[in-house]
């Protein structure tokens, strides 16, 4: 069975939002919410959300870094 090697870059996503944030924060700085994954993939990064079609589509209003998806709970 192959081993799963995932990158995390030191980043952990919010469940609820799935906005990326450092290892070291406990509340999320775009939802509030305090549960965290490292068992996340896919990246995007937003700069400017009112200018985004795909920021639009996804509901995503903060710039700033989200997982595509995730999955469990830290």
């Amino acid at each position: 069975m192959a081993e799963e090697r995932r990158i995390t870059l030191g980043m952990k996503a919010c469940i609820k939002c799935k906005y990326l944030v450092e290892d070291k924060e406990i509340i999320c700085p775009n939802c509030g919410n305090n549960t965290f994954t490292k068992n996340w993939s896919g990246v995007i990064i937003l700069y400017k959300p009112e200018q985004s079609a795909l920021a639009q589509m996804l509901n995503l209003k903060k710039p700033g870094k989200y997982a595509i998806k995730v999955k469990g709970v830290v």
